[in-house]
């Protein structure tokens, strides 16, 4: 399984700012992705770890988690997001 992490278009910019929002500050828990989730993160800092790999993401990635992902996200500065499973 891999995450995307990439800079999104406009078009995906001005798509995904419709989405709700979530937010989390500096903190470490595990998650498992019973659906696709993508995500814009607005701000904020993070590692995701999940089999052998981790990647790492910030303010104005755009970020796909697989669905049936098992990872620990580790939350470095508190991050906001909009996001959207589908």
């Amino acid at each position: 399984m891999e995450i995307i992490v990439k800079k999104p278009s406009p078009e995906e910019i001005a798509q995904i700012q419709k989405y709700p929002t979530w937010s989390c500050g500096v903190s470490e828990f595990d998650w498992f992705y019973d659906s696709q989730e993508t995500c814009l993160i607005l701000e904020g800092e993070v590692t995701v770890e999940y089999g052998t790999g981790s990647v790492d993401f910030g303010t104005g990635d755009c970020v796909i988690f697989p669905k049936g992902l098992s990872c620990v996200w580790k939350v470095k500065k508190a991050v906001k997001k909009h996001y959207i499973f589908a």
